[in-house]
C-alpha cells in the first residue's frame, strides 16, 4: 500500500512537489510586466490624486477621480491579457507621468494665485486623457473580441467540413 501510495504521490506531484507547476496559457514573465507597469503607473496616478487633494477642490478631485477610473479600466484590460502590454506601455507610463507632472505644478500654480485659465487648460487635459484611454481599453478590447470571432469561425468552418455541423448559411 505505501508502494502505491508513493507512486501516486509521483505522479500526481513529481520528484520535487515544492517546484512551480505552472499554470497553462500563463506566461509569468509577460505578467510580472504587467504588474511592474500597473505599478508604476499607480504611483504616478496617486501622486496626481494627492497634488490635486492639496487644492481642496470637489469638483477637481471628482474630475481626477473619474479620469484615475478611466486609467485603471486600461490597467484590468492589460492585466486580462498581458499580450496587450506593448500596445499600451506608452499610455500607461509616459502619459500617466505627463499628467501627474502637469496636475503638480497645476496644483502649486493654483495655490500662488488662481489662474482660471490654467484650471481649464488642466480639465481639458484630464477630458482628453480620459477619451484617450478609454478609446485605447475599447480598441484592445475590441482586438481581442476580433480574434474571439476569427477563431469561431475557423472551427466552425473545420466542423463544417469534417461534418459535425452543417455549413455556415445553409438551410439545414
Amino acid at each position: 500500500m505505501a508502494a502505491v501510495g508513493l507512486a501516486l504521490g509521483l505522479i500526481g506531484f513529481g520528484l520535487d512537489p515544492m517546484q512551480d507547476k505552472g499554470m497553462e496559457g500563463v506566461d509569468a514573465f509577460q505578467q510580472d510586466r504587467v504588474a511592474k507597469v500597473v505599478a508604476e503607473g499607480e504611483k504616478h496616478l496617486t501622486a496626481l490624486r494627492e497634488a490635486i487633494a492639496r487644492i481642496d477642490d470637489a469638483r477637481l478631485t471628482a474630475r481626477t477621480e473619474a479620469f484615475a477610473a478611466s486609467a485603471r479600466g486600461l490597467f484590468r484590460a492589460v492585466e486580462d491579457d498581458p499580450g496587450d502590454l506593448t500596445a499600451a506601455r506608452r499610455y500607461m507610463t509616459v502619459y500617466l507621468q505627463g499628467a501627474r507632472d502637469a496636475g503638480v505644478k497645476f496644483a502649486d500654480l493654483w495655490a500662488g494665485n488662481r489662474d482660471e485659465t490654467a484650471r481649464a487648460a488642466f480639465e481639458s487635459l484630464l477630458d482628453d486623457l480620459e477619451a484617450n484611454f478609454t478609446a485605447r481599453t475599447r480598441a484592445l478590447l475590441e482586438s481581442g473580441r476580433e480574434g474571439l470571432e476569427i477563431e469561431i469561425e475557423v472551427l466552425r468552418d473545420r466542423l463544417a467540413r469534417d461534418g459535425v455541423i452543417s455549413a455556415p448559411g445553409s438551410d439545414l
